[in-house]
């Protein structure tokens, strides 16, 4: 088999069955094993897999730069986001993460709602500007561009004297066996910290996350109160955790 056809058959395993498993892929198709994990390298290094242990998961459509994950799965972000706005109570202290899903939360709250909002996105920031009543803190620190939030070590300490009801987190990954993951290892520490300041943390997770993964954990699922997603499949089944769906 020539290695173009290799890479289409495992585009298409990854696209049917949502993960490849290099043993058993090799002994189906009488190729060794290590040509197959040699082929998973190639198409990790391209961007179109995610490698893990003993074979790879689907790479997140949501690690694309924001200005197209702004056009991707608008519908269902939406969903999502009129879900999470449900959850907020008049008078509570919220924190949002940054991202498209996060910015159609925003878009989704009532204009006469009172709340604080703490954000480490100047662009969840701005969003709230017509939202009179909600009073809005903003954590800063080095600007990563991709989800246009602030992380590093200054985003995290000012992050630690933050207490809230609730913290909307968003992902690019939800999987059963790899967790909730994101593309860049600050990020997810800074996930980690605003997660730990809140009573409550529920993911954003629109159906394109769902049975993917990205390089860096975030929570393990046990740290969640619930998966917020508009998907409906074996994989939402299989995740250990509350799921609302949205």
């Amino acid at each position: 088999m020539l290695a173009a056809q290799r890479r289409d058959l495992l585009l298409e395993r990854l696209r049917t069955d949502g993960r490849i498993v290099a043993k058993d892929l090799a002994a189906e198709v009488g190729i060794s094993e290590d040509t197959i994990r040699r082929d998973l390298r190639d198409l990790a290094a391209a961007g179109l897999c995610q490698r893990v242990y003993g074979g790879a998961l689907p790479v997140s459509p949501a690690i694309a730069d924001y200005a197209t994950r702004q056009g991707v799965q608008v519908d269902g972000k939406q969903r999502v986001a009129r879900a999470a706005a449900a959850l907020i109570e008049p008078g509570s202290t919220v924190i949002l993460d940054g991202g498209t899903t996060t910015l159609a939360v925003v878009r989704a709250l009532p204009l006469d709602l009172h709340a604080t909002v703490v954000t480490h996105s100047p662009t969840i920031a701005s969003a709230l500007e017509e939202h009179q009543h909600v009073e809005v803190y903003v954590i800063g620190g080095r600007l990563f561009k991709h989800s246009m939030v602030a992380c590093g070590a200054a985003a995290v300490e000012a992050a630690l004297g933050v207490h809230a009801d609730l913290f909307f987190l968003g992902v690019t990954g939800v999987h059963p066996e790899t967790g909730l993951t994101t593309g860049d290892a600050d990020e997810a520490a800074m996930k980690r910290a605003l997660a730990h300041q809140a009573a409550d943390t529920y993911v954003l997770a629109s159906s394109e996350k769902i049975g993917t993964a990205s390089r860096f954990s975030v929570l393990p699922f046990a740290e969640v109160a619930g998966v917020i997603t508009d998907a409906d499949n074996e994989t939402v089944r299989a995740l250990e955790v509350p799921v609302i769906q949205a």
